[in-house]
C-alpha cells in the first residue's frame, strides 16, 4: 500500500499525519512519550502517537465517572440504539477501517475486513440483547412476598487488547457493556495504536450526533505501567484482558485481590483430531487455514494435528503439496495467502520455537525459515511450517504465535481424545469425522475438555452469537455471544413483602 494511500485512509478516518508523521487531533488525554507505529507490511512509519502517562489516566478515569452517572439512567432499548448507529458507521467505514488494520496489524485484507465485520455483527447482536436483560421471578416460601432478580450496570469496564484482533475483541466487550450501561475505558496494544484511534473518532461521531456526556467511550494509549494501573484501579469494576497466559495470570491474580471482576482470553494451542472416517478435502481446508490465516498469530490458530495412523500419510502428503501452493506476501493483495508477523520480536520467537523443536526430535516436512530481500523488506515475513512431533515436546506444550504446525499420529480416538486434552490450554478444538459416534464422544464429558469444541469446522474462528473462551490456562473467561452479558452487570435479588406483617426467618419472634 502506498503511502499515499494509506495517508488518504488514514484522514477519512480522521488521524491525520501531518507534522512529520506524528497523529495530530486526537479526541483523548496525551502528554506523555510518543510510540511510533510500523507496519509489517513494508516497514514503512505510518505515523506516531503521543501515549497518556499516570495523570492522564486519572482524568480519563474521572470522565468515565461522570458519564457513567448519566449514561445508566438511559433506558437499555436506548442504548441499543446508540450501538446500532455505531455499527451504521462500521458499515460506512469498513472499507478504510479494514484496510488500516490490515496495514498496521499485517493480516490479509479479507481478514481485515472479516474483523470490522464482526464488529458489526456483534453490533447486531447488541442492539436486540438491549431488549432482552432478563431477570427471573420466584415464589417465596413466605405468604404475601414477592421474589425476583434483576441486573444493574457495574459502572466503568476496561478493556486491555492485543495486536492480533486489533478493533474486534474491542467490541465485543464495548457493545455489550454499552447496552448494559457501562461506559468503556480502552487500553489497545502499543503496536496497532492507530486501529484504536479510527474507532474512537468513529464512536465520537454517533456520541456528537446524540449529544451524548463526554466519556462513554475512553482510549487510553500507554505501555504496560497504564495497564498496570487500570488492573489495580478500584474504580474499574471489570477488567477484559486479552494476551499470554503469563500476564494473564498475573491480571487475574491483581484483579481478584481488590475483588474485582475479570475476564481473561489467554493461550490456545488447538488441535483437530483428523479420524479415520474423516472427509479429508474438508480437513486439509480447515487445517491449512487454521494453521496459516493471520500467520498463525490467532488465538483459535491450528497449533496440532492429530491424525490417524491409517490417514496419516495421505494428510501429511497433501499438507505438503497444499503449503508448496501458499503464496507469502503483501497482505493488501488478496492474492496473498499469507501476510507478516507483528513485528521482528516475533519473527525471533518463531525461530527459535523451530529451533527448539528440532532439538527435541522434531522432523520437519516443511521447512521454516525468514524471507528477505523483494518484498520482504519489513523482516517480519516467514514460511509457515509443518514438524513431526510427540506431543509430550516442551515446545509442543506452549503456544507459538507464529505458523507451525504439529503432526501427531494416534490408534485409538480415546488416544486422540487424550492427546488433544494434554496440554495446559483449553481454548478452542475440534474433530473432523463423518462418523456420529465419534462425534458425539468428541462432545460429551468425555471428550473436548476445551471452551469451544467443533465438528467438522477448523479451530480458527468463531460465530459472534456463541460466547467465546476457554478453560484452564485460557482463563475461563467469556466474551461475545449467548449470555455473556451477565458478566458486564451485577445481580441484585430483590424480595417485596406487601402485607401487614413481617415474618422473620427461622421462625424466629420478637414481641416489640
Amino acid at each position: 500500500m502506498s503511502s499515499i494511500s494509506i495517508s488518504e485512509n488514514l484522514k477519512r478516518l480522521g488521524i491525520s499525519t501531518e507534522n512529520n508523521g506524528t497523529s495530530t487531533g486526537l479526541d483523548f488525554f496525551s502528554s506523555g512519550k510518543a510510540i511510533e507505529s510500523y507496519s509489517p507490511v513494508d516497514g514503512n512509519l505510518i505515523a506516531s502517537v503521543k501515549t497518556s502517562d499516570k495523570q492522564d489516566y486519572e482524568k480519563v478515569v474521572a470522565k468515565a465517572e461522570q458519564a457513567y452517572l448519566e449514561f445508566r439512567k438511559i433506558p437499555a432499548p436506548k442504548r441499543g440504539d446508540l450501538v446500532r448507529q455505531f455499527g451504521n458507521k462500521l458499515r460506512e467505514y469498513k472499507e478504510d477501517l479494514g484496510k488500516l488494520v490490515s496495514y498496521e496489524m499485517g493480516k490479509s485484507l479479507q481478514e481485515g475486513l472479516g474483523e470490522v465485520q464482526e464488529m458489526i455483527d456483534i453490533c447486531d447482536f447488541a442492539v436486540g440483547l438491549s431488549r432482552q436483560l432478563h431477570g427471573y421471578t420466584m415464589h417465596s416460601e413466605r405468604p404475601g412476598h414477592r421474589m425476583y432478580e434483576q441486573y444493574h450496570p457495574l459502572g466503568i469496564v476496561g478493556v486491555i487488547s492485543a495486536f492480533n484482533f486489533p478493533v474486534a475483541v474491542w467490541s465485543w466487550n464495548a457493545a455489550l457493556a454499552w447496552i448494559c450501561g457501562n461506559v468503556v475505558i480502552w487500553k489497545p496494544s502499543e503496536k496497532t495504536p492507530l486501529c484504536a484511534i479510527a474507532c474512537q473518532n468513529i464512536f465520537n461521531e454517533v456520541a456528537k450526533e446524540n449529544d451524548l456526556p463526554e466519556g462513554i467511550s475512553n482510549l487510553v494509549i500507554a505501555d504496560h505501567e497504564i495497564g498496570d494501573q487500570l488492573v489495580n484501579d478500584k474504580k474499574i469494576a471489570l477488567v477484559s484482558f486479552t494476551g499470554s497466559t503469563r500476564v494473564g495470570r498475573i491480571v487475574g491474580k491483581n484483579v481478584a485481590e481488590r475483588f474485582g471482576k475479570s475476564i481473561l482470553e489467554l493461550g490456545g494451542n488447538n488441535a483437530i483430531i483428523i479420524t479415520e472416517n474423516a472427509d479429508i478435502n474438508m480437513s486439509i481446508i480447515g487445517a491449512v487455514f487454521g494453521a496459516v490465516g493471520t500467520a498463525g498469530q490467532r488465538c483459535t490458530s491450528t497449533r496440532r494435528l492429530i491424525i490417524h495412523e491409517s490417514v496419516y500419510d495421505e494428510v501429511k502428503n497433501r499438507l505438503v503439496k497444499a503449503y508448496g501452493q501458499l503464496k507469502i506476501g503483501n497482505p493488501l493483495d488478496e492474492t496473498n495467502h499469507v501476510g507478516p508477523l507483528i513485528d521482528k520480536a516475533a519473527v525471533k520467537q518463531y525461530q527459535d520455537s523451530i529451533e527448539k523443536c528440532k532439538a527435541e526430535g522434531g522432523n520437519f516436512i516443511v521447512e521454516g525459515g525468514v524471507l528477505e530481500g523483494g518484498n520482504y523488506t519489513s523482516g517480519c515475513y516467514v514460511k509457515p511450517c509443518i514438524a513431526e512431533v510427540e506431543n509430550s515436546y516442551e515446545i509442543v506444550q506452549h503456544e507459538t504465535f507464529a505458523p507451525i504446525l504439529y503432526l501427531i499420529k494416534y490408534k485409538t480416538l480415546d488416544e486422540a481424545i487424550a492427546i488433544q486434552n494434554d496440554v495446559p490450554q483449553g481454548l478452542s478444538s475440534a474433530i473432523m469425522t463423518q462418523n456420529l459416534r465419534e462425534a458425539e464422544l468428541f462432545l460429551s464429558h468425555a471428550g473436548s475438555d476445551c471452551g469451544i469444541a467443533n465438528v467438522n469446522i477448523g479451530t480458527s474462528g468463531a460465530e459472534i452469537g456463541g460466547a467465546f473462551g476457554g478453560e484452564k490456562e485460557t482463563g475461563g473467561g467469556r466474551e461475545s455471544g449467548s449470555d455473556v452479558w451477565k458478566y458486564y452487570m451485577r445481580r441484585q435479588t430483590n424480595t417485596i413483602n406487601y402485607t401487614t406483617n413481617l415474618p422473620l426467618a427461622q421462625g424466629i419472634k420478637f414481641d416489640l
